[in-house]
């Protein structure tokens, strides 16, 4: 018999998963009953979220590390840094430009048949005005275990950088040492395949709590916001794939093929974080260098959630139109350089956007109440956007990986992928 991908039990599972939640939702009438059955269901995927936090951290450093090390020199360093940042400048600012267009033309917050909540009601997430002072003070970690421990991305990417870079300087020296952290890395990898063994029953696990609790009808209610966002997110990704054509070819659609399970995970757990180890794997079966997608991908997760900005902007809009208020396209442009900046770093962990939103709701007098209204959707947002933010930075890793010249023949890359595949199943030990 045909072994079933994962892919395709992920699907299964997904759709299960709303149907059992979608069951629990019409035919359990107390409401503390569905509560109680849904944080059980919940806790399945929480712990699947929670291994990939265990792992993210070491593999990140790991892999990073050993990347920096075998680029050899600080000049490489910098230029794949810098190219990089290029691209996830150039998405940053598409993302937040088409949610400013879209959010204008479809008006998704006018005329909304349901009452809003009191302008003076808080939201109740913690903000604070962004400064460039507490940006600088939070990429640099004042101590490396902390930022392990507290999976900062950005901080353990900033650590890795100067001991990749250390280590690179001093030569032959350190060959035991690259070579432990680069067997680290393989062990991590390893780790990362038993977790994501796990991946479909998670994903059942968080639509049955979702759908549970917040039954199929509440999609009704904001059918017109969430078909306009989601819309949006629909031009975005071509945007991106046309990108992404313009310097892979027709080469973007084996790479689309490569991550469509790491979309997945992304959509169903609502968390772009769950998705990392996945893609790391696609890339290396597309055939980027890991040295590349080691290094470009932890800077993705803090430089470039195109998904989560395009929210923002799209959110932001959306409930300044539901209280009548009428923005000024001078203003829209001021709040797009605003997120511009406060959107960096922003962890690409489920409901993260919704601190940056009220966050810039009351740098602008938008009442910060109007959260509120769509938090109950909130969810079925963040797959969309989560997913995104996987697509983003696998297309970006990939075109900084063709412009260094660090991405594999087709034909290469398939022999690669073969490897992989040997090595997964235990029949080689390592890859040279």
């Amino acid at each position: 018999m045909r072994k079933v991908s994962s892919t395709a039990w992920i699907l299964l599972c997904m759709v299960l998963g709303i149907a059992v939640g979608y069951f629990i939702n019409t035919h359990v009438e107390d409401p503390d009953r569905i509560k109680v059955l849904a944080a059980n269901f919940s806790i399945l995927s929480e712990v699947f979220l929670t291994l990939i936090k265990m792992i993210i951290a070491p593999l990140v450093f790991s892999t990073l590390v050993v990347g920096i090390a075998h680029m050899g020199d600080a000049a490489a360093i910098g230029r794949v840094f810098f190219k990089a940042l290029a691209w996830f400048l150039s998405a940053s600012l598409m993302s937040l430009v088409l949610g400013l267009i879209f959010s204008n033309l479809m008006q998704p917050g006018a005329n909304l048949n349901f009452p809003l909540p009191d302008s003076h009601l808080s939201a109740n997430l913690a903000t604070s005005e962004f400064t460039f002072h507490d940006f600088v003070k939070h990429l640099i970690p004042s101590s490396f275990v902390d930022a392990m421990a507290k999976n900062e991305i950005l901080q353990i990417v900033v650590f890795s950088i100067f001991f990749g870079v250390a280590m690179a300087s001093l030569g032959d020296k350190m060959k035991t040492l690259i070579k432990s952290i680069d067997e680290l890395s393989h062990v991590m990898l390893k780790i990362t395949t038993y977790v994501m063994k796990f991946a479909p029953i998670a994903v059942f696990a968080a639509m049955v709590s979702t759908v549970a609790v917040n039954g199929l009808g509440i999609l009704a209610d904001f059918a017109v916001f969430m078909i306009d966002f989601y819309v949006a997110l629909i031009c975005l990704w071509l945007v991106l794939i046309l990108a992404g054509f313009i310097f892979l070819g027709p080469r973007i659609k084996d790479l689309l093929l490569n991550i469509k399970e790491a979309f997945l995970i992304s959509f169903a757990t609502a968390s772009s974080e769950a998705a990392y180890p996945k893609i790391l794997d696609a890339l290396d079966r597309f055939g980027v260098n890991r040295k590349i997608s080691s290094f470009v991908m932890p800077l993705g997760y803090s430089f470039n959630l195109d998904g989560s900005m395009m929210y923002c902007t799209f959110a932001t809009l959306f409930i300044a139109q539901a209280y009548g208020m009428h923005i000024p396209i001078a203003t829209q442009i001021t709040m797009l350089l605003v997120l511009m900046l406060t959107s960096k770093g922003m962890a690409g962990v489920p409901r993260a956007s919704l601190v940056v939103i009220a966050a810039t709701l009351n740098q602008f007098g938008i009442p910060e109440a109007g959260l509120l209204m769509i938090l109950g959707v909130d969810t079925f947002l963040d797959m969309g956007r989560s997913a995104t933010n996987a697509v983003g930075n696998s297309i970006a890793s990939a075109v900084v990986a063709k412009w260094e010249g660090g991405l594999l023949s087709k034909e290469d890359a398939a022999i690669n992928a073969q490897l992989i595949d040997q090595e997964a199943n235990g029949k080689i030990q390592s890859l040279s």
